[in-house]
């Protein structure tokens, strides 16, 4: 197990199979890392590789993408989710294909999940042993505003991890790791937006009860981006290692194209072969 270094995900929906895909990677190469630190898709992606198991999380990016519980308009409407959360952290981990809850458990090492307070509008981290059989810190770090409700836990509303630290490689910094390596899902280059009116309207007008939150939701592109800027300079500095995609595919969050998507897994594991094959 690799020491003082921390393994930082950054979420994105259906972009994150191409972490699986450097998941993938370290797994067949008998990498591990004494830390790991993600937020929505990248924590939910990253418990395959806490738990060690090889090829579930490509089949769990990919294998249920026709059935309507997993993401579709239908699930928003009968599930009140468009990522079926239900679906996706029990009938999946807990039938379909078994999760291997003793090994996570068991296995050496840090792994902290991100959720935004919907109170404070800050993010909060949850430790391995926190996560529950139900995977409630889970759906909370996956759980997009309009598209997903509310998760609560210790009565606390949460929602997206993504919204109030995208790429939480401060707090892998601030946990002591000495060098970080950073999987992002987006391109070299990419940076988010501003919100439009229209939008920053329809979340004061969701999330009046919230207002720490909404404050969040409006700056979070210039967090993100301030975030893309620190890491570059981390890695000029030699303190960090960034594995990102290319940018040749184009997909969104809610992307169901197979054919991309393992296209991109792929990816993910020939960037982190290339970058990380002198590190074990």
């Amino acid at each position: 197990m690799l020491q003082k270094t921390g393994l930082v995900l950054e979420g994105g929906g259906m972009r994150g199979i191409y972490t699986s895909g450097v998941h993938e990677y370290l797994l067949e190469k008998n990498i591990y890392y004494h830390y790991v630190v993600g937020v929505s898709a990248g924590a939910s992606n990253s418990c395959n590789y806490v738990a060690r198991q090889k090829g579930r999380g490509r089949r769990t990016n990919l294998d249920y993408l026709t059935n309507w519980r997993y993401m579709s308009l239908w699930s928003l409407l009968f599930k009140g989710s468009y990522f079926g959360l239900d679906f996706i952290f029990d009938d999946i981990p807990n039938r379909l294909d078994p999760f291997d809850y003793d090994t996570f458990y068991a296995s050496p090492g840090v792994f902290r999940i991100g959720a935004t307070n919907c109170i404070t509008g800050q993010t909060d981290y949850f430790d391995k042993a926190e996560i529950t059989v139900g995977l409630d810190h889970l759906k909370a770090s996956c759980s997009l505003p309009f598209l997903s409700p509310m998760v609560k836990i210790n009565g606390i509303p949460y929602l997206d991890g993504g919204i109030a630290d995208p790429i939480p490689v401060r707090k892998a910094l601030a946990d002591g790791c000495e060098h970080v390596v950073v999987v992002l899902t987006q391109p070299h280059g990419y940076r988010k937006e501003p919100m439009s009116k229209k939008m920053n309207l329809l979340y004061q007008t969701a999330f009046w009860k919230y207002p720490e939150l909404v404050k969040s939701l409006e700056v979070r592109n210039q967090y993100y981006n301030e975030t893309v800027d620190f890491v570059e300079e981390l890695e000029h500095q030699g303190k960090a290692t960034i594995i990102r995609p290319n940018g040749s595919l184009q997909l969104h969050r809610f992307e169901k194209n197979t054919a991309v998507l393992e296209t991109l897994f792929d990816q993910g594991y020939r960037d982190a072969s290339l970058k990380l094959h002198d590190k074990k």
